[in-house]
This record gives structure tokens, sequence and C-alpha cells, in this order.
């Protein structure tokens, strides 16, 4: 959960935490080049002049009249394409759980810690976890794991107010079991989480005219790690943990939508929107926690001009047994979930295509 380029990564952090702004680092949009095809518009030929003429007159021969277009090249056909199918809906996905698999890693890493500071006498099952998640107040997992440590001291007749925890040194044992001992090279769970979407899968978003981007929870070094390192993205717009409170504060998704509606260029350099054009109104956020269902409604009440979905995924750890299945399904809906899909890769551009024509809010 923090960035590489700082040795001192959990000084820094903590010296951050509540400081909020959406400027740090340098964002690119990820979701590849937009263009717009150009039409060949040549004068008439004596031929289409013909052609015209003969149009004007009965006749039982008629031939329809031809055109003088030059060969289309494939990147003339892929600008057409994403013309014709452009910006029907933004897509922004969280990451933990959505893009990788964090079961046997922050999740695992939870667990310790709580098993740490409670001298081995408690540690959260897969369950617990679950439960405290449905909370929809514990998206961190440093804070997450503080809560289950005083939950547990509270079971013995302990008072919050009289237990000293150290939330530093909670962090820090977290990350010596996530990241690993060496700030620098990281060798922790994180180095171990299957991936739950491949990079054609965002590809073909792009083909459809779709901008895609992430807003996660995660520290900015954790994020990149799976997007750039693991994934092989090129800077994709990201907003993570150092760059807007938490979830379910839907700031740092208005942030990631800000970067990525920005409409493509017309013929003259001039944007769509300079021509009139509308922004994007509709905003799918994928999630795989009550948390990111809630950020949904909130962003719903505070930005009401555009149509906000939210798009629970399951993540793999609940998907052993029909019935935890269908369980957790059930609490991603009653959240405000529209659709809940087993996989994040479902979200098919027809997929946002039928989201988009069912009424939300």
């Amino acid at each position: 959960m923090f960035a590489i380029a700082y040795s001192n990564a959990i000084t820094y952090h903590v010296d951050k935490i509540g400081e909020w702004g959406v400027g740090s680092g340098e964002w690119g949009v990820g979701n590849g080049e937009w263009g717009v095809a150009v039409t060949n518009n040549q004068p008439p030929t004596n031929n289409q002049q013909q052609t015209t003429n003969n149009q004007q007159q009965p006749t039982t021969n008629h031939q329809p009249p031809t055109t003088n277009k030059q060969p289309t090249t494939n990147n003339q056909q892929q600008t057409t394409n994403n013309k014709q199918q452009t910006m029907i809906a933004i897509v922004v996905f969280d990451i933990d759980g959505v893009v990788r698999d964090v079961g046997g890693s922050y999740r695992r890493a939870l667990a310790d810690t709580v098993e740490y500071f409670t001298a081995g006498a408690y540690r959260p099952t897969p369950v617990d976890i679950d439960q405290i998640k449905s909370e929809g107040l514990w998206n961190n997992d440093w804070e997450a794991s503080q809560e289950f440590i005083y939950r547990y001291f509270e079971t013995t007749g302990d008072k919050r107010e009289q237990l000293q925890l150290d939330y530093n040194a909670i962090v820090a044992f977290f990350q010596s079991r996530y990241r690993g001992p060496d700030p620098d090279n990281w060798t922790g769970y994180i180095c171990n989480e299957p991936l739950l979407l491949q990079p054609n899968y965002l590809e073909q978003l792009t083909l459809a005219g779709i901008p895609w981007g992430f807003f996660s929870g995660a520290t900015r070094g954790s994020a990149t790690y799976v997007l750039e390192k693991r994934l092989g993205l090129k800077s994709p717009v990201l907003i993570a943990m150092e760059d807007a409170p938490g979830k379910p504060d839907p700031t740092g998704l208005f942030a990631a939508v800000s970067l990525l509606d920005q409409p493509p260029e017309t013929e003259g350099g001039a944007s769509e929107r300079e021509h009139g054009l509308d922004k994007i109104t509709t905003v799918v956020y994928a999630g795989d926690t009550v948390a990111d269902m809630y950020t949904v409604e909130k962003a719903r009440l505070l930005q009401p001009s555009r149509t906000w979905v939210g798009v629970g995924v399951l993540p793999p750890h609940v998907q052993q047994t029909a019935v935890r299945r269908d369980a957790y399904a059930e609490t991603l809906r009653k959240a405000g979930a529209a659709v809940v899909l087993s996989n994040v890769e479902e979200l098919t551009p027809l997929k946002i295509q039928e989201l988009l024509a069912t009424p939300f809010g």
C-alpha cells in the first residue's frame, strides 16, 4: 500500500493521512486515442454529373450513382468504428476483488495483523471479514484491522479509550506481510495475487469507444504494481488512496470521471464539446463491496445530472459455495448494485448498452 518511489514509505503515508489532493502524480487516459473519420468530399466528376442528370429522367435501367472513395486504411476504419460507437458511457473499476484476487493477500495480511495484535487470541475468518466489509465503513484494510482488534478487546471487557493501539504500528505490520519487509523489493503476498481480467478485455472497451479507468482504496504503489507491472498498462487513469478520501465518499470517483470525460477532437483540432456536443452522462462503477455500491449511491445524490450505475462483482472467495455466493450477491443488490456479475469481464460493451436501457435512481 505504499508507492515504491519512497524508501520510507510508511512514514510518508502516515504524514499524509487526511490530506487529499487529486493533483498528485500524472495521469494519462488509458483508453487509447480517439479520432474522427474524415470523409473524402471531392467535387463531382463528369460521370457523376451525368449520373445525376440520368436520375432526373425515367429509365428502366437505373444504376446507382458512383462515388469517388479512396481506399480505407486500417487506422481510418478503426477511427470510424470508434466514432460510430464512441462515448456511450464511462466505466470505472475498483481494483481489489475486481482486477485482482486479494483473498490470499490483503485479507490474509489483515488476518495476520489482527492475530498478531491480539497475541494469537483471535484471527478473523473470511466470513468475519466479509461481515465487517458489509457494514460499508471499512473499505480500508488497515482501519478494518484496527477495528477488529478493538472489537476483540471489547469482548474481554476492555474499553476502546483505555486501549493504546498504535495505528502506525498496525500499518507497518500489515505492510510487512502484504508488501514484504523490504519497501524497495516487494516479496510479500502481493506478488502472488491472481489476475481477474486481462488486457484484451480493456482493449475491447477501447475499441467500443468506452473510456475506462480505476478508482481504488489501494495505495498508488500497490495499484500501480498490478496495473502497470502485472497487466502492462501504460499510465492508466487511476485515483488511489493518496488522492482522495476513502469510500463511500465519491470524491475519488468524481476525479476519475473528470479525467476520463475528455471528448475526442474533431477535424481542425477542436473538441466535440467546443462544438456544443454533450459530455458523457452515464458512469458505470464496478466494485465488489458494499462500500463500492454506497459510493455510487452518494455520487447519484451529489451529481444527479449524470446517470450512475453500480455493478457488483463477486470476488472469488465468496464463490466457493452457492449459498455463500447467493448471499453475497444479495448483499450487493441491497446496497444498490444494478446487476451482480461473477467476473468483471462479463461487463462487455453489449452488457453496458443493456444497462443504459434500464432506468436508475
